[in-house]
Parts: structure tokens; C-alpha cells; sequence
């Protein structure tokens, strides 16, 4: 059974994955930690996450309890991830990672750290999620130039990154599909007297506001029609349940780094 620890266990999605984790019959909840100063820090993490006492108390830190887990699950802050993902490596622990605002420079950071361990990483790991990445792939290469490429995010007022790790994925994908590079053609705000829409840029615009958990949509607008892909989640245990998943796949796989779309069987597709 893999022991895992979860990362920012008090916070909406730590208490998610603790969850989930606990439902998992392939995983074992062994730990989890918040900052020092937070008033969680000493309670059961079963009670904080609403599932009753499992005799697991919230910790004031990584270091103090990596030693007792397999893998690690971190939806924390981009920072933060960095610096939990060295301490993985020190000791030689298998990590998920669905942290969003990584940079490139992070992202290769991450790639070298697993030169040493296995690691997943991934913007959204819900299922339908990936499943919508691969659908946007295919379209936007069965459409081409032809159609015009619009990707709307909306999420909570306290997201603290955008556009979305989500939104840019799905950029990716569709620039992919019709042989683009996203980060010469991606368009991430309109103000003002722009001029008329070039039929190479792919537009990913952000909405923020109230308890949204996130909601997703791709538009191929063409001549007079136009096809939207949508994904709405309705609560984060979707993106719980994927990291659940995830650690219970990474804990064998010795060392490199991997994405949701090896962890569901995705990548040839």
C-alpha cells in the first residue's frame, strides 16, 4: 500500500485529497503538514477534512514527516512546490504535483529533479479534464486555419494565477493541433482599438469571480457556425480523485517525470 503525504493538508484542496486519498484502497494517509503558524497544525487531518479522527496529526512542516510517506500530493503555490520538491528528492519520495503559475524555468527545474524520482505533473488532473485536452488536439487539427481558436477560463476570486494552468494547457494543445507555437501566437488580453483578429492568434481570456471552481470552454468559431468544447466542474473532488489516482500509479515508477495523460493511459491517443 503507498503511504502519502499531502501537502497544505488544511487549505479547500488539501482537504480534498486527503479525502480521497482515505477512500483509496491502494493508498494510506500517513501525513500531512500546513505552516507553522496555522491553527491546524496538531489536529487530526481526518477531522480537519471532515472525515472523522484517523489519528494523523497536521504537522508544522515537511521535513518532520517525510520520512513516514511514499508519495507526496502538492496543489500548494508554485514557490512552495519548488521547495517540497527538493526535500522529495533528498529523501528520495515520489511527488504529484498539480500546482498551476509553474513557470518554464520551474518546469525545468522540476524535470531535473526527476533525474532522481518520479514525478507527475499536471495543470488539472480530472479526469474529463485530460480527456477535453486530447478532444481540443483533434479538433483543431481536423479544422485548421479555417476556424478561430478562443479559449475562455473562469474560476474562484481567490485563484491567485491567470490565465488558469488549465487555460494554457488546452492553448497548447489546440497550437499543437494546427501546427502553431502558443507562445508566439497566444493573445491573453484585448483592450482598446486592437484591429482585426489575425487568423494565427489563439486568444485565452479570464474570468474571476465569486465560489466558480472552474469552468473551461474552447470556441472554433468559423463561417457561420462555430464549436464549443466545455468542461464544468462542479466541486474540486474531480481534481482530488485524478491526484489520488496519480500517486497510487507514480509510487512505482522509480524516477522521470509524467503527466496525466500516462497516468490514464492518454499519450498515444
Amino acid at each position: 500500500m503507498t503511504k502519502v503525504i499531502v501537502c497544505g493538508a488544511a487549505g479547500r484542496m488539501g482537504q480534498r485529497i486527503s479525502y480521497m486519498v482515505n477512500q483509496n484502497p491502494d493508498l494510506q494517509l500517513v501525513g500531512g503538514f500546513e505552516q507553522a503558524d496555522s491553527p491546524h497544525v496538531g489536529r487530526d487531518i481526518g477531522e480537519v477534512a471532515g472525515f472523522g479522527k484517523i489519528g494523523v496529526a497536521i504537522a508544522p512542516d515537511l521535513p518532520s514527516i517525510i520520512d513516514q510517506g511514499d508519495v507526496l500530493i502538492d496543489f500548494t503555490f508554485h514557490a512552495a512546490t519548488m521547495g517540497f520538491a527538493k526535500v522529495a528528492a533528498e529523501h528520495n519520495k515520489a511527488m504529484v504535483i498539480g500546482t498551476t503559475g509553474l513557470s518554464p524555468e520551474n518546469l525545468a527545474d522540476l524535470k531535473k529533479i526527476s533525474e532522481k524520482i518520479a514525478l507527475v505533473q499536471a495543470p488539472n488532473m480530472a479526469v474529463g479534464v485530460n480527456v477535453l485536452f486530447k478532444i481540443t488536439q483533434k479538433v483543431a487539427s481536423i479544422l485548421g486555419d479555417d476556424y478561430d481558436i478562443e479559449i475562455v477560463e473562469a474560476h474562484h476570486r481567490m485563484k491567485k494565477d491567470a490565465p488558469s494552468g488549465t487555460a494554457l494547457k488546452l492553448g497548447e494543445m489546440a497550437a499543437l493541433g494546427v501546427g502553431r507555437d502558443l507562445q508566439k501566437v497566444g493573445v491573453f488580453e484585448r483592450n482598446g482599438i486592437i484591429g482585426e483578429r489575425t487568423d494565427q492568434e489563439i486568444g485565452i481570456q479570464t474570468i474571476r469571480g465569486g465560489d466558480i471552481v472552474g469552468e473551461h470552454t474552447v470556441y472554433f468559431a468559423g463561417p457561420g457556425e462555430r464549436i464549443e468544447l466545455t468542461h464544468r466542474a462542479h466541486n474540486r473532488d474531480n481534481f482530488a480523485r485524478g491526484a489520488a489516482l496519480a500517486a497510487a500509479w507514480v509510487s512505482a515508477k522509480g524516477k522521470g517525470m509524467f503527466t496525466m495523460f500516462d497516468v490514464l493511459g492518454l499519450s498515444d491517443i
